[in-house]
């Protein structure tokens, strides 16, 4: 990874007439407008099926794609739909926000239509890539099971057989679920298909993509559901432990995640193929891979299954550079990074090392009342990546509003920012002139936007992962002063003029 800056920006964020961002027409144009302002990535978050709660972290399966990123203006050039049958569609009243509840209804609406059309043209197609994504069909059982039985998390479908996986009752389903199988893995057929054009454009223009992995998955996953022997659960198939991180100085009862635990030992048996396989999708989507909660690889913390809080957890033993390292040689192609925020532990702190994998480092969190923290760019080696803020973070302009006034006061000491200059462009100036191999802020933070504007916040359980671009909010004035200070800190490779050739 050379010295370079990117941009976050998650895919539902893009500008669209269908309620939420897709791999369109925006999508291109947000890829060009990176290339002009000098960037040389560009970070979505996760990209899988998202369930209740519309997070991308807890997600239907590690390896399958949001349906509501494909893009519909490409299906009706294809023919699979018509413009009137997608704009009859209600998909929100407000172009900030996404309004889910809405997209749900409207999206498989119109997806039911173009499989309708498109199936049986696609059919070779889509036996290559079942061929090619051997996880789908599961998959595309798994949430025709979910159809078919209300929408229930798996725990709770009342037939025990199909409950617990067994071959019979799969075999049965398959049968009886025939249509709406087809339905799911057609679906995931144009996903990839779309985002695999658009990211051969993103990369044509010199950008990489930095893609997430939660580090757990979801309870209610086809994942727990089809391969249960990896995961902490009794014989019934129901969570003995369950993640989350202990009491802090800023939770008493610390979190309570809810995801299941691997069960590491059952893993290593079987040479951390699953593992492997999970990169390996992610590889398929990804350039640069950000593991988020890095620390889990270490030591995690294990809540017994029923609790209410985290109070009762234990730290247990992870399988460490054992896995990141097989990782790292299996994948040699993909870079990763360390999310490793926080107080991290002696252990946490050699396994980062010993990976070489950067962690990251966060501004907002730099500003402690001039308590002297890793956070502060003079702390920071080569080998990490800066944010301003990620996805959990205010943007700069609202955590300037609501920070205590001594924080504020030393980081604009600190930071040297003027009142012309811009409180949030001084923040940018600080990441971007850090010796930090990789500087990324997110597109609020250069567009000075503040409260309301923010991705998501930890903890609250509604009214996040809505925000959304607005069409014109991207200026070429905009691109050509990211340009600009990406050139003046070294983070945009310098042109160098042509010779003039001699006339003899």
């Amino acid at each position: 990874m050379k010295r370079s800056s990117g941009v976050l920006m998650p895919i539902s964020s893009l500008p669209s007439p269908y309620g939420i961002g897709t791999f369109g027409k925006a999508a291109y144009e947000f890829a060009d407008f990176l290339k002009a302002a000098g960037q040389k990535y560009w970070q979505v978050l996760p990209l899988g099926p998202t369930s209740y709660g519309d997070s991308p972290y807890q997600s239907f399966s590690t390896f399958a794609g949001n349906p509501y990123f494909i893009d519909l203006d490409i299906l009706i050039k294809e023919g699979l739909l018509t413009k009137k049958e997608v704009t009859a569609e209600n998909w929100g009243t407000n172009p900030r926000y996404v309004d889910y509840g809405q997209i749900y209804i409207s999206r498989f609406k119109v997806l039911r239509k173009a499989k309708e059309r498109g199936y049986k043209a696609a059919e070779k197609e889509i036996a290559k890539f079942k061929k090619a994504n051997p996880w789908v069909e599961n998959y595309a059982l798994f949430m025709s099971l979910k159809k078919h039985f209300d929408q229930i998390s798996w725990q709770e479908w009342p037939e025990e057989d199909i409950r617990l996986h067994e071959k019979k009752a799969v075999a049965k389903y398959t049968k009886e679920l025939a249509e709406d199988i087809e339905f799911f893995i057609f679906i995931q057929y144009l996903f990839f298909k779309q985002w695999t054009e658009l990211k051969k454009y993103i990369n044509k223009l010199g950008i990489e993509v930095i893609g997430d992995l939660p580090i757990y998955v979801a309870l209610d996953s086809c994942d727990v559901w089809a391969e249960p022997e990896f995961f902490c659960l009794d014989e019934e198939n129901y969570p003995v432990e369950v993640a989350g991180v202990p009491p802090d100085y800023f939770s008493a009862d610390g979190q309570l995640w809810g995801n299941p635990c691997y069960d590491w030992k059952a893993m290593k048996a079987d040479g951390y193929r699953w593992w492997i396989r999970r990169i390996g999708g992610c590889a398929k989507l990804y350039d640069v891979l950000r593991i988020d909660h890095f620390r889990g690889f270490d030591e995690y913390w294990a809540v017994p299954a029923g609790d209410k809080t985290a109070k009762n957890g234990k730290w247990k033993k992870g399988p460490g550079m054992e896995l990141v390292g097989l990782l790292s040689k299996e994948y040699p192609n993909t870079e990763f990074i360390a999310e490793d925020l926080g107080q991290p532990s002696p252990t946490v702190v050699k396994l980062l090392k010993d990976s070489n994998w950067p962690g990251m480092k966060v501004l907002e969190f730099a500003f402690d009342s001039g308590e002297p923290n890793n956070y502060q760019p003079h702390t920071y080696d080569k080998n990490c990546i800066c944010y301003t803020g990620t996805h959990d973070n205010a943007t700069i302009m609202e955590w300037y509003k609501t920070a205590k006034k001594a924080d504020k006061d030393y980081a604009k000491k600190y930071l040297g920012i003027s009142r012309s200059e811009g409180f949030n462009w001084g923040m940018i100036r600080g990441g971007m002139s850090s010796v930090a191999m990789l500087f990324v802020a997110q597109i609020q933070d250069y567009l000075g936007l503040g409260k309301y504007n923010r991705i998501n916040v930890p903890g609250t359980k509604s009214g996040n992962w809505q925000w959304r671009l607005l069409d014109g909010e991207l200026t070429q004035e905009l691109a050509k002063k990211m340009y600009d200070m990406a050139l003046m800190y070294d983070r945009v490779e310098k042109e160098i003029p042509k010779k003039k050739s001699s006339k003899k």
